[in-house]
């Protein structure tokens, strides 16, 4: 008999990496969303999807929706995709008659706090951005001796606030005093304390881990190479790259100071004057770009189900270098941000000259044959259709 996987947030593009990766492997995969239909719920791989209460918006309903969902599909793991899913999931694992392999609710709590990781990072010797906390929008803190222009600012944590009244917090630039202050007061006071940090100009790029009892079983690295929006965000294009060996071992300690057990990406920029790598912070979970992973040939879901279920698969540390992986939409979202507002970007951009004919000819140099669509498969047609759908909706 197949084993069977449930995967919550059907929306996320992870969620759809992973129904594919497992499918294929012969594994029996379940979705749930908090929408009445999802892209890894179109999918051909997919045997049967559920829509539950959003876990943002009312994690105690979902606990209990997603509990009965994984009796009702007789689930052997349970695969949370977001932070917002684990959140509420993880301190109440025993209450599942599943395994979910992921590390306990302290240690997720934990590193997805950026303040602590990158005090635990400086503490390990490596580059952080120079940084000051602001508890609230009218704290007193000032540039004086401070990180300058530009800067960034995001919340501590992604999603910030108690149970019940959690938010999405995004990341906010400022070039000038009177950007600074119409961002400090458009974020929301639940998102603070909030990290004002020294703007690293130069590309990003991320080195993806699974561990499992202590041991190294998967290791990854990609650059991204596009983003939604241009000043930074979402990567849209991005390729995958040679494993820096020094790096990787750096990485892995700061995990091991969080006594981290599961899948992990650690992100970092790397300065274009100096060559330095900084690092900007640690998702504890199942990333955005896992599908290029999966493509260049680490593929992290099937290995985390195999481990989880008692497997002990081969470590895979190596892969195609140089493979690229396009999200179609995202794309076309970043070309549409640069031509329309090139200005708003251009303080950001690593190209202060003709943006929007830059953006263009990368737009379509993206059709090139080396670089694979992320959503769009041929023997699996529907999530492009169900994602395409979706994107007009929202014009």
């Amino acid at each position: 008999m197949k084993r069977r996987v449930l995967v919550t947030d059907g929306e996320q593009r992870a969620a759809l990496a992973v129904v594919r990766s497992l499918g294929r492997a012969g594994y029996e995969v379940y979705v749930c969303s908090a929408r009445p239909s999802s892209i890894a719920g179109a999918s051909r791989y997919c045997a049967g999807s559920y829509q539950i209460s959003d876990p943002l918006g009312d994690p105690a309903a979902f606990v209990s929706e997603l509990m009965r969902v994984t009796v009702a599909t007789k689930a052997d793991v349970l695969l949370p995709v977001t932070e917002a899913a684990l959140l509420p999931v993880l301190p109440n694992r025993e209450r599942f008659n599943c395994v979910i392999p992921f590390p306990s609710a302290g240690a997720f709590e934990s590193i997805c706090d950026k303040s602590m990781v990158l005090k635990a990072a400086a503490a390990q010797g490596l580059s952080v951005p120079a940084q000051i906390e602001l508890a609230h929008a009218g704290d007193s803190a000032t540039l004086s001796g401070g990180p300058q222009f530009p800067l960034v600012l995001k919340p501590s944590r992604s999603v910030t606030g108690k149970e019940g009244e959690r938010v999405r917090a995004g990341v906010a630039y400022a070039a000038s005093t009177n950007d600074l202050s119409q961002a400090l007061t458009s974020i929301p006071a639940n998102a603070y304390p909030v990290l004002m940090q020294q703007r690293i100009n130069g590309p990003g790029f991320g080195i993806s881990v699974l561990v499992w009892d202590g041991i190294l079983r998967a290791a990854f690295a990609h650059r991204r190479i596009r983003e939604k929006p241009p000043s930074g965000g979402v990567s849209v294009l991005r390729e995958s790259i040679p494993l820096d060996q020094n790096l990787l071992s750096r990485s892995l300690a700061l995990l091991g100071d969080f006594g981290w057990e599961g899948v992990a990406m650690v992100e970092y920029k790397l300065d274009a004057s100096s060559g330095t790598p900084y690092l900007m912070e640690i998702n504890g979970r199942l990333w955005g770009s896992l599908q290029l992973a999966i493509d260049a040939g680490v593929d992290f879901p099937k290995l985390l189900v195999e481990l989880a279920l008692g497997g002990d698969p081969a470590p895979v540390t190596t892969y195609k270098v140089g493979v690229r992986s396009r999200w179609e939409w995202g794309d076309v979202d970043h070309l549409l941000a640069t031509v329309l507002h090139a200005s708003k970007f251009s303080g950001f951009s690593d190209t202060r000259r003709y943006p929007r004919l830059h953006a263009l000819a990368g737009f379509i140099r993206g059709f090139g044959q080396n670089n694979r669509a992320e959503v769009f498969r041929r023997d699996d047609p529907g999530p492009i259709l169900r994602e395409t759908l979706d994107w007009f909706r929202r014009r």
